[in-house]
């Protein structure tokens, strides 16, 4: 299980001049907003968001993304609100975790297809705005996906099956 202070080393290692304050801020926010929430293995909520951070910072991305990393859920599965975020940590990262909450949304799509086509244009529309979102989206994925021996097989078939036709080309396409 990775920590705060890997991520901080390894944000250290390949940026210049960190602001390593603020990734620490958010991490006490992140632990915060998400206190007693639980993954369906049983760990604490914290541990998710800590390592989607710990991906993009083995990615080298910049700090906002790695903030963004730690608050990718705080607008969905919290309290925690667009304004609050913007105060705290800037519009930057505020537009970032927005983006991602809105990647994360389904639609009121019926089929299947609909859903499927629906994700492709949101991760369009997210591109086109900032293609750090869907970095962050597709490292959120990737952990979930280290995670699914905890759901049920049908939920496990479905996003898997989505992380197939969808998230992996996409990964693929932006190298």
């Amino acid at each position: 299980m990775i920590r705060l202070n890997d991520i901080l080393q390894r944000v250290a290692s390949y940026h210049p001049d960190p602001d390593l304050d603020i990734i620490k801020k958010a991490y006490v926010y992140s632990a915060k907003v998400h206190q007693g929430q639980l993954r369906k293995s049983g760990e604490p909520y914290l541990v998710h968001p800590l390592e989607v951070a710990g991906i993009l910072a083995d990615l080298k991305l910049d700090e906002a993304s790695i903030v963004t990393g730690l608050l990718h859920d705080t607008i969905e599965d919290t309290l925690a609100t667009a304004e609050e975020l913007t105060e705290l940590f800037g519009p930057e990262v505020a537009q970032l975790v927005d983006g991602v909450t809105k990647l994360s949304k389904f639609g009121s799509a019926r089929t299947m297809e609909e859903q499927q086509a629906e994700n492709i244009r949101k991760m369009f529309m997210a591109m086109a705005e900032d293609v750090r979102v869907v970095i962050i989206k597709l490292a959120d994925r990737l952990h979930n996906m280290g995670t699914l021996q905890h759901l049920t097989p049908e939920k496990q078939a479905r996003i898997a099956r989505q992380t197939m036709e969808i998230y992996a080309p996409l990964a693929h396409r932006l190298g």
